[in-house]
């Protein structure tokens, strides 16, 4: 796999980032199914607190657990049969999500969701990075990521009001049938490098090289320092907007379902507009490292607002804030991008997720616990619960920024032109150049 040095074709690039966008909307609507639809699930499924918690993480967990098959069949196979391959437990997800019983099938239901979008975000960066010159990866990125917001708002009032109309395991069936819609038209339409690119041949690999290549990424000097804030930038949101927005919006402000969607679409909005903002940053102020700290930093500020338990329209107007401030992590991912070799882009991609994964998996497990140290109130959760929860996130993306702090630099303008030979550092793997 080579990258490319000129941008693609404008219709072939058209019908790229609607695809990624199609996909990623899907994996971003199934993750954030949850905080809308909390409290009814709360009822009718009789879910605890923990439950709750890990039928969010969980999403996150399979991710997280795809990742090192996704990378290896990336490199093999290519982006477009993976995707393609694996909607199908996205689909047997969607369809076991809406006949669920317990707490139980619900996790396991949401396990095979995450398992089906898999690739998804992997996806836009490993074809961004083959189909767009290196100084426009961050735009290019952001353009699908901004888009996949889509799905937030989607999970949002529109979700509500169809729960409401026909029944949220109703809604459920609808969805898994798109997801196979979009799961057919990405192996059809998606091509694994641009028009009039010959895509580098891939030679036989065994098992012990596929994995050797994972571990020339984690070889590689400075990687882990940039790891340190993935781990955490992107769990933030997924935490607040995917777990605990709705219930915060239930217990402490009384908001009903309709009322929480209306919040959430508005917190899509805000992210759409961040990522779309922070995207270009990186080109217009030269660095990416100060970049993702000045987000961060932020975003550590408007927790600690939350964690203050502010009236209901400051409360609303913080939670937006925190989306459009935590949309930085499209500077810190591509910074990781940069710091791994062409041949082992799939590899690289899924690794650097993995951390990210596993800080959006953990981060819901963590904070589950704490609203039962707190006696609850007739609306639900204690609001003591919740600032203990948004000071906990706080902490944890602070112990991040400050690993991040260590990283070097890599500024797009060092990156102008044909990609340079590759490293020592990078020529572990056997297959590499």
């Amino acid at each position: 796999m080579t990258t490319s040095t000129s941008n693609p074709p404008a219709g072939a690039a058209a019908i790229l980032i609607v695809m990624l966008s199609a996909t990623t909307i899907l994996s971003q609507f199934f993750r954030s199914s949850v905080t809308v639809l909390a409290p009814e699930f709360i009822v009718e499924l009789k879910l605890t607190s923990e439950a709750l918690g890990m039928a969010n993480a969980i999403f996150f967990f399979a991710l997280l657990a795809a990742q090192v098959p996704v990378g290896i069949l990336f490199d093999r196979i290519g982006v477009r049969f993976t995707v393609g391959g694996l909607a199908a437990f996205g689909v047997a997800g969607a369809l076991w999500h809406a006949v669920v019983r317990d707490g139980s099938e619900l996790i396991a239901a949401r396990f095979l969701l995450g398992l089906g979008f898999g690739g998804s975000f992997m996806s836009v960066v490993v074809l961004c990075s083959r189909w767009f010159p290196r100084h426009r990866w961050a735009t290019a990125m952001s353009w699908v990521f901004s888009l996949s917001m889509i799905g937030v708002g989607l999970a949002g009032t529109p979700l509500a009001l169809a729960a409401g109309w026909l029944g949220w395991r109703t809604t459920f069936v609808i969805m898994a049938g798109l997801a196979a819609a979009v799961g057919v038209l990405f192996v059809w339409l998606v091509r694994d490098d641009p028009p009039g690119r010959v895509a580098a041949p891939n030679p036989p690999e065994t098992l012990a090289a596929a994995l050797a290549g994972f571990i020339a990424i984690l070889r590689l000097p400075g990687l882990w320092r940039v790891l340190g804030l993935q781990t955490v930038a992107y769990s933030v949101m997924a935490t607040i907007m995917g777990l605990w927005a709705g219930p915060y919006l239930h217990d402490v402000h009384g908001f009903d379902a309709v009322g929480r969607g209306n919040v959430l679409i508005a917190m899509a909005l805000a992210q759409f507009l961040g990522v779309l903002a922070f995207g270009p940053m990186d080109r217009i102020f030269d660095t990416r490292k100060w970049v993702a700290t000045s987000g961060a930093t932020a975003t550590i500020l408007v927790l600690l607002g939350l964690a203050s338990n502010p009236p209901t329209s400051l409360a609303i107007a913080l939670i937006i804030l925190l989306c459009a401030t935590s949309s930085y992590g499209i500077a810190v991912v591509t910074h990781a991008r940069t710091h791994y070799p062409d041949h082992l882009v799939g590899r690289g991609a899924t690794t650097a997720n993995m951390a990210q994964l596993f800080g959006c998996a953990m981060l819901p497990v963590l904070t589950g616990y704490i609203p039962s140290w707190f006696p609850q109130t007739a609306a639900g959760y204690s609001p003591v619960a919740y600032q203990w929860i948004f000071a906990t996130i706080a902490v944890a993306l602070g112990a991040g920024l400050m690993v991040y702090a260590t990283a070097r630099d890599v500024r797009p303008s060092s990156q102008l032109g044909p990609p340079k030979p590759a490293q020592t550092g990078d020529k572990i793997d056997p297959n590499g150049t």
